[in-house]
């Protein structure tokens, strides 16, 4: 059996997919990053690779296939493609009919539209500015001295929605814990942190071309305020994926090496 592998060093976790020839993930490893984006990818790799049985390192993967901010820095790896692409391939392979997608990475949020055959149709990215990603919502758990998994569903019982008007993650953290300070609803106020958050993602939607549903990537997308507040703010429907949405990047990334890994073979 050949295996391929996929390695998406994203700026705080750093993911890893294993494929065998027929397409079947048999291991998946998410690991916060380190500093060194190298060392960040040598450890998953070899955290996924101690998952497969006769695999004893990234050199016995027939194709590897770096992705993510760090894809330059994965060691052995034959190539690497831009964590767009992936996230696109990842999404197709795991539900075909979905055809657009908010990825929410540590830093930065994406629109991509998916073409019929998994490649990028078109795309939007707001790399500018950290308000709505992963370190945004880091920030606003912290000031309501929560973890994130608790304050993802803090909103979703809240009557009333707060509005946050700084656009900025600082200025919004500092609003937010004046807010609490108040002794406002904190339901309330992450009512409002999600639907904030949810119309930075409005725009990225409708420049990827998102029509009737949309699907959600990167560790945000398991927060469940934020898919409420995205559906009311989109009017569409968010799809959930079968697998593991973070993994989205490396399952890509692990795609294309099989891909290209046995079309080299047959050449």
């Amino acid at each position: 059996m050949k295996y391929f592998g996929g390695c998406d060093v994203g700026s705080t976790y750093t993911k890893c997919v294993i494929l065998d020839e027929n397409g079947k993930m048999v291991a998946n490893v998410t690991n916060r990053s380190k500093i060194n984006p190298v060392a960040s990818a040598e450890i998953a790799l070899n955290d996924a690779i101690s998952q497969v049985d006769g695999l004893e390192s990234a050199q016995g993967l027939s194709y590897l296939i770096g992705t993510g901010y760090g894809r330059n820095k994965v060691p052995f790896a034959d190539e690497n493609i831009s964590e767009i692409s992936c996230h696109a391939m990842g999404v197709h392979v795991t539900n075909p009919e979905v055809k657009a997608i908010i990825d929410i990475g540590g830093q930065d949020v994406k629109g991509i539209s998916i073409d019929t055959d998994g490649t990028v149709k078109n795309f939007a990215m707001n790399d500018k500015c950290a308000a709505g990603t992963g370190r945004f919502y880091e920030a606003m758990a912290n000031a309501f001295e929560m973890s994130l998994p608790e304050f993802s569903k803090l909103s979703l019982n809240a009557k009333n929605t707060i509005p946050i008007t700084a656009q900025c993650t600082v200025f919004a953290e500092s609003e937010v814990i004046s807010l609490v300070g108040e002794g406002k609803p904190m339901d309330e106020i992450a009512a409002g942190i999600q639907l904030a958050v949810a119309k930075r993602c409005f725009v990225m939607a409708k420049k990827a071309g998102a029509t009737d549903s949309i699907t959600l990537t990167g560790g945000c997308a398991k927060n469940e305020g934020l898919k409420k507040a995205i559906e009311k703010v989109l009017k569409i429907k968010v799809v959930e994926l079968s697998t593991d949405p973070q993994l989205m990047g490396a399952l890509g990334a692990a795609e294309y090496a099989r891909q290209k890994g046995l079309a080299k073979e047959m050449n």
